[in-house]
């Protein structure tokens, strides 16, 4: 008689690559931080009473949620064989019903308020159902032994504490599959491309015609605080983005949103370069710390709510890019002009409109953006919105010309306006690439690769540079 014991799977970091208590966290934070955080702490030693409160506030969407595709292949198999397919899971039973009935399996154990199942309460739920040695067991965790003990035949996932290697020993059936993930995905999730960015810092040290060495060595470390700054939040901000993104026709690649790295690596990462970032902050004077600091508590309420709010989020990009500049005058103890700052952040507002351009250009369809305020209907607004900006940044850059400052630092005043075509230029061409789509999702990414855009921005600096009577040789 052929053997028709059902498969029992478990779902997360199984069937699932992800975790839906965190899941269902990160979907709270990002509704409700207030609620999620109170019922975090509340029920932090009842896991199921947790798990269950943080599904009432921010239910999350099972047919989003990423699948292990060995695993899927291998219920497709147990099911050609006659066998019943069955969820068991120590997340809350409403989440582990809505996964098995989205992929048509044929029940579901979970946990509810008293009893988390886990471990060895999970073990006496499928020996109750299905008897001891009535089923079949996948699952990944050492958590799991009790039920691999129980169970037929065991499917371990990753290494789950050597439990493969004592199933062994004990004389059970066992499949070992791979699991874990890999440090390239967690390096594409802290997104190193965008590092470019921090170059900003550079500025207010080259506006001062200052590049001595111990200048200089102080503003690369904050480049580099900066960097580990900006990649805990990008890191922040997937984690709250996960539906978003897995709605999003290239986002839906990215790491978390993937399930290729795990959100509890996510969130340790997070740790990590945030505690990186201020230690190195706090070398460099208070000045820099509280910048820095100022610029990650608007990096997460950006994430949080303000890139959901239209207008709001371009301006906040803006103030997030002007904060750069701040730093590096902060890193280097060089004075920021006014005029740098009023000039650099319309610049940054037209960049910002730009980003929205490309996304509703781009998008697949009419719909409003997948956690943004943006729909197709509003890209005449931007568009005008970047213009207004340009003109702003052109206009704030001649008035600067005639400023005590730029008298003594740039003599030759005509080749400052002369500097004022490329500069114009370089924000047309950023705003046209952009409301064509012919751009990628960040602006600023965009501009370090394009050719064209580098050698306006080169003939900028080389203008004002001969402006300021200043030869190739002055940074040595």
């Amino acid at each position: 008689m052929a053997d028709r014991r059902p498969l029992v799977l478990d779902v997360d970091g199984t069937f699932l690559r992800t975790d839906m208590l965190f899941e269902s966290f990160w979907a709270g934070l990002g509704r409700a931080p207030v609620a999620t955080i109170k019922a975090s702490l509340r029920h932090f030693s009842d896991p199921a009473t947790l798990k269950a409160e943080l599904h009432d506030i921010a239910p999350i969407r099972a047919d989003l949620l990423p699948v292990n595709g060995e695993i899927a292949a291998l219920a497709q198999g147990a099911r050609d064989e006659g066998r019943e397919i069955i969820l068991a899971s120590a997340s809350d039973w409403r989440l582990v019903k809505a996964v098995s009935d989205h992929h048509g399996f044929d029940g579901a154990l979970g946990s509810a308020p008293g009893e988390n199942l886990k471990g060895p309460n999970k073990a006496e739920a499928l020996n109750n159902e299905f008897g001891a040695g009535g089923y079949l067991y996948a699952g990944d965790s050492r958590a799991d032994m009790p039920i691999w003990n129980d169970a037929s035949y065991s499917i371990v996932v990753g290494r789950a504490g050597g439990a493969a290697a004592k199933l062994k020993a004990a004389g059970k059936g066992v499949t070992e599959l791979a699991g874990g993930w890999r440090m390239l995905a967690l390096m594409k999730a802290i997104r190193p491309h965008q590092w470019v960015k921090n170059v900003l810092l550079l500025l207010p040290m080259i506006a001062a015609h200052n590049a001595d060495p111990m200048t200089l060595m102080s503003v690369l470390l904050g480049i580099v605080a900066f960097s580990a700054a900006a990649s805990s939040i990008y890191v922040v901000n997937d984690l709250l983005d996960l539906e978003a993104d897995r709605l999003h026709p290239t986002k839906c690649r990215r790491p978390f949103a993937s399930g290729a790295v795990p959100i509890q690596v996510g969130m340790m990462a997070f740790v990590a370069l945030a505690a990186l970032a201020i230690g190195i902050a706090l070398s460099l004077g208070t000045a820099f710390l509280g910048v820095i600091l100022l610029y990650m508590l608007l990096s997460l309420s950006y994430s949080l709510k303000l890139k959901r709010m239209r207008w709001v989020d371009i301006f906040t990009l803006a103030t997030l890019y002007t904060l750069r500049v701040v730093a590096g005058a902060a890193a280097s103890g060089v004075d920021a002009s006014v005029f740098m700052l009023i000039f650099i952040f319309p610049v940054f507002v037209s960049l910002g409109c730009v980003k929205r351009l490309t996304e509703l250009t781009l998008a697949t369809s009419d719909e409003r953006l997948p956690g943004r305020g943006y729909g197709r209907a509003d890209r005449g607004d931007l568009l005008n919105v970047a213009g207004l900006g340009m003109v702003g940044a052109l206009v704030i850059f001649f008035l600067y010309s005639f400023s005590a400052q730029a008298v003594a630092l740039y003599p030759k005043q005509w080749i400052m306006w002369l500097a004022l075509l490329p500069i114009g230029g370089w924000l047309l061409r950023m705003i046209r690439l952009g409301y064509l789509g012919k751009q990628d999702y960040d602006p600023i990414v965009f501009a370090m690769k394009d050719i064209r855009g580098i050698g306006l921005l080169l003939l900028t600096l080389a203008l004002m540079f001969y402006a300021a009577g200043l030869g190739p040789d002055w940074l040595f």
